[in-house]
């Protein structure tokens, strides 16, 4: 099994690429090793010592270091990585249905600005921020404000800022006159 790993923007999050379908469905963050109980791959990644976190896409492994070099714990994860497809665990223990999703906060008469938002945060937004090793997802909308999750090689990430300011929200305000400002949460 090959592994191709890709840096992200994010200098304390490397980019795994198993070369088979990783999580099928919606992404999931796993930011402590007690929330990773539920994937057997993801709590195989946090045995390694120095990982803050492991993100799980549709065809990628995200994985955030601490203090840690990546010299010396990049092996580990791929070693973790390998081990995993090899024994043949599934990914996720848990029945899909069982996860709730953070509810999202807006007005009723703003639905249709925010399918507007919601759509283009779909097909113009998550694809690009997936080549990064990261997600960002809908989270609210109120008074022109548009709350994002920011999620894998994102969170944290010294240009998200950027990111959210520069793209993100002058791209909504330019299909959304509605939206004044974008912000993290």
């Amino acid at each position: 099994m090959f592994i191709q790993t890709e840096e992200t923007p994010n200098p304390a999050t490397l980019k795994f690429i198993p070369g088979r379908a990783v999580l099928p469905g919606d992404p999931r963050d796993f930011r402590t090793p007690g929330d990773a109980e539920v994937s057997p791959l993801a709590a195989r990644i946090f045995a390694v010592d120095g990982v803050n976190g492991v993100f799980l896409g549709h065809d990628f492994i995200t994985v955030t270091k601490g203090r840690a070099e990546w010299q010396h714990i990049k092996p580990a994860v791929l070693g973790a990585i390998m081990e995993h497809y090899m024994s043949g665990a599934p990914v996720l223990a848990e029945a899909r249905g069982a996860r709730t999703a953070d509810e999202e906060d807006f007005a009723d008469e703003d639905s249709g600005t925010v399918s507007v938002i919601k759509e283009l945060i779909e097909t113009r937004v998550r694809p690009a921020v997936a080549n990064d090793g990261g997600d960002i997802t809908f989270q609210g909308f109120r008074d022109g404000v548009v709350y994002l999750h920011m999620r894998g090689a994102c969170s944290g990430c010294p240009s998200s800022t950027a990111t959210l300011k520069q793209g993100i929200e002058n791209l909504l305000r330019h299909f959304v006159p509605e939206v004044m400002e974008v912000r993290p949460v």
